[in-house]
C-alpha cells in the first residue's frame, strides 16, 4: 500500500519525486491533563485559521493520536477491523507531501511539492498550513472508511484541547488527489482534515 512511485501531473503542475528524505518526529507528547470529558465538550469545527505554522512536535502529536502506534506489536491508537491496517496517512504544508509511518513514527517525503493549492476549494483554505490526507483500500468491507473516521476524530478531540483548530473535508477532487499521489488502483482517497491555529 505504501510504495513510492513517480507521480504524474494534477491541475496542469507537474508533481515531482521527492529524493529518498526520512524525517523522524518528535517523540509525541500528549498529555497536557485534558480530560476525555473536556475534549468532547471543546470539540467544534474550524474555517478560520492563522498563518502560524505547525511544529515537528506537535506534528508528532497530530500523527500519533490519529494512527500512531501505541503497543510494542504495531496496533494503533484506533481500532481497525481484523486488525488490516489499510489506511494511510498523509501530510502535505509548505515542505512538500510526506507518508506518516505510525510504527516508526516518522516521514518520508514523496513529493517535493505540496498539495495544498488541491484544498482550496473553500475560502477559509487559504491560511491552513496542514492538511491530513486519508486513504485507504477500495474492498467492499469499507473497513478503511471507518478507519479514517476514527482517525480523524482522534485529531478532532486533541485538536479540542491544546488551541488547535480543525476541521474534515471532503470538498476536494479524490481522483486528483489519488492521482498526484499515485495511488495504486486499489486504494482511493478518502478523506481530508485542515488542522492549524485558529485565527483570533
Amino acid at each position: 500500500m505504501k510504495k513510492i512511485m513517480i507521480l504524474s501531473a494534477a491541475f496542469g503542475l507537474m508533481s515531482s519525486v521527492a529524493t529518498a528524505e526520512t524525517i523522524n518526529l518528535p517523540t509525541p507528547q500528549i498529555d497536557n491533563g485534558a480530560t476525555l470529558y473536556q475534549a468532547l465538550k471543546e470539540r467544534h469545527s474550524v474555517r478560520s485559521y492563522s498563518t502560524k505554522p505547525i511544529d515537528q512536535q506537535m506534528l508528532s502529536n497530530i500523527l500519533w493520536v490519529a494512527y500512531g502506534a501505541n503497543r510494542e506489536d504495531g496496533r494503533r491508537t484506533i481500532p481497525t477491523a481484523r486488525n488490516l491496517k489499510d489506511l494511510s496517512v498523509y501530510v502535505t504544508d509548505s515542505e512538500g507531501t510526506f507518508l506518516y509511518d505510525g510504527e516508526a513514527n516518522t516521514l518520508t517525503k514523496v513529493l517535493d511539492n505540496s498539495l495544498l493549492d488541491m484544498f482550496q476549494s473553500q475560502p477559509f483554505m487559504a491560511n491552513v498550513p496542514v492538511v491530513l490526507i486519508y486513504t485507504g483500500s477500495k474492498a467492499d468491507n469499507d473497513y478503511a472508511i471507518m478507519h479514517a473516521g476514527s482517525a480523524y476524530q482522534n485529531v478532532e478531540l486533541y485538536a479540542a484541547t491544546n488551541e488547535l483548530g480543525c476541521v474534515v473535508r471532503a470538498l476536494f477532487d479524490k481522483e486528483a488527489v489519488a492521482k498526484a499521489l499515485n495511488l495504486p488502483e486499489d486504494e482511493r482517497a478518502i478523506v481530508s482534515q485542515a488542522i492549524g491555529y485558529e485565527e483570533e
